[in-house]
């Protein structure tokens, strides 16, 4: 029993000895501090259109679309004049210029573009349009010979206001399911999971590719045409536009193929790992009557609100990103619509209630009296992250682990669709350690997030004494990919938090 006693003392006084020698830490708490700059972040934001960043901008009240891309003369300077810097560049190009012989497709003029967006700190969103109204701009020239003239019944899914069909060719031909998807189905198949591609419209039937009539396609021609992007893009985001006004139910438009919708009765458009979230896209945000708006139709009073609603998209941008593009230019909404601040803010806080990560204001210049309101809205466009507090041990020990509690907010009004990681990295002058976590960005929606993790410290790690940073990063190359609102951004991209100790672990 005595001998009992002692090996017990013993084995009191050494755990004791260790528990001493093993230095108890004290908790660090840190609350970095918030900054109010408009960041330029990957996948939000405005985008340059027809243009990259650097480029000219548009004069006047117009805009360019359709042909071939033109390269401007490029200076070196990214700067955007009377425009917000961008990290997207969208372009829209027809089909005929991308298909100028059957099965013949000009890939160059798609490689330069993602390589110069890439140069120029963008991706590329892309939409390749069947056709326009005009003959410049109509279907390639090879398929025009092929099916013959527009017929007057092509006016079925209406007429422009010069009286001319939205359909200038017969969707309904399977012709058109051949070719027109068959570029379509190349397109996904050379370019899907492109690292500089942002998206691609889904496109297929009226002027710029818009849908109009989309509702009249039997549903073998719609679902063939939606198809063939589903089957062909499986990892770059799609966008749909299902808001065109023109159908009386617009949740016919994704009946019976694989996009995920809902409507607020509990309907569903199907469940399962089949099911594809769709980002949408709003064209013409800004239409409004000013004046007696009550007298006369407009997007921003009789379509967007219903649609959104009925086509089953209004809760997906949870999941995909909502773009949205201006009606007409903000020129054209200053000297002919002749909009006052207090209708342009109702305008943006209609977008932001929509969820809108991007918006394309067609590279034209934003009016000098407005750029307050623009920065205003591109604090709470897309995502945006604040680190609220943080909370760890001021000491960690080798091949032990370092329990980290951080609280985030995004105060914008979207979730990061891209699978970047929140990473911790300690530094001095001898090492350098990167710690990614297992946070789920794309979890990250508009509000509080907390994210409490043990990351653990490596068995070689030297001691000493390090900077803690974070940073949200590359799965690939761990650098920092996303600006933070927050104060102590270092000079490549981290964010600085505080200090910590690593000491040897006597208890291994």
């Amino acid at each position: 029993m005595k001998k009992t006693i002692i090996i017990f003392l013993i084995c009191v006084q050494i755990a004791v000895f260790y528990g001493f020698a093993q230095e108890r830490p004290t908790q660090v708490k840190v609350y970095p501090k918030e900054i109010f700059d408009v960041l330029n972040n990957p996948g939000i934001g405005f985008t340059t259109f027809q243009r990259f960043n650097g480029d000219t901008l548009n004069a006047g009240r117009g805009w360019t679309e359709g042909y071939p891309i033109v390269y401007q003369e490029f200076n070196g300077n990214l700067t955007n004049k009377n425009h917000p810097q961008t990290t997207i560049a969208y372009f829209r190009v027809n089909w005929r210029f991308l298909e100028p012989e059957p099965r013949l497709y000009n890939w160059p003029m798609i490689d330069k573009a993602l390589k110069t967006a890439a140069e120029r700190g963008q991706t590329l969103m892309l939409r390749i349009s069947p056709y326009e109204l005009s003959d410049d701009k109509d279907v390639p020239d090879w398929y025009r010979k092929m099916v013959g003239p527009p017929a007057p019944s092509l006016k079925i899914a209406g007429t422009s206001r010069a009286g001319l069909p939205l359909w200038r060719i017969d969707p309904e031909d399977p012709r058109f399911l051949d070719y027109f998807g068959g570029f379509i189905r190349a397109l996904g198949q050379r370019y899907d999971g492109h690292p500089d591609l942002e998206s691609v419209d889904i496109s297929f039937i009226g002027p710029y590719g818009e849908g109009a009539g989309t509702h009249l396609l039997s549903d073998k021609t719609r679902i063939g045409l939606i198809n063939a992007y589903l089957d062909n893009f499986k990892n770059t985001q799609l966008h749909f536009q299902p808001l065109n006004g023109d159908a009386p139910d617009p949740g016919v438009l994704v009946k019976g193929t694989t996009i995920a919708a809902s409507w607020p009765d509990g309907r569903n458009n199907g469940e399962g790992p089949q099911m594809r979230y769709v980002g949408y896209r709003i064209d013409c945000l800004g239409d409004i009557a000013v004046e007696k708006p009550e007298e006369r139709w407009s997007h921003m009073t009789d379509v967007y609100h219903r649609d959104i609603i009925l086509s089953g998209m209004s809760e997906v941008w949870k999941k995909a990103h909502v773009t949205m593009e201006i009606c007409g230019t903000f020129m054209s909404w200053l000297e002919s619509r002749r909009f006052d601040e207090k209708t342009v803010e109702w305008i943006f806080n209609e977008g932001l209630k929509w969820h809108l990560s991007t918006f394309n204001a067609k590279s034209s210049p934003v009016p000098e009296a407005w750029a307050p309101l623009v920065d205003k809205w591109l604090n709470k466009m897309g995502y945006r992250y604040v680190v609220r507090r943080v909370e760890y041990p001021s000491i960690v020990y080798r091949q032990a682990p370092l329990p980290l509690l951080t609280r985030w907010e995004n105060i914008g009004v979207a979730p990061i669709y891209r699978e970047y990681l929140f990473a911790v990295r300690l530094r001095n002058n001898e090492k350098t350690i990167i710690l990614p976590t297992s946070a789920k960005l794309t979890d990250w929606l508009p509000g509080d997030i907390l994210h409490h993790e043990n990351l653990f410290i490596p068995f070689d790690a030297p001691v000493g004494k390090y900077h803690m940073e974070f940073a949200i990063v590359s799965p690939v190359s761990f650098e920092p990919r996303v600006k933070l609102a927050i104060e102590g951004k270092t000079d490549d991209g981290w964010y600085s938090i505080g200090e910590i100790e690593i000491k040897e672990n006597i208890l291994k």
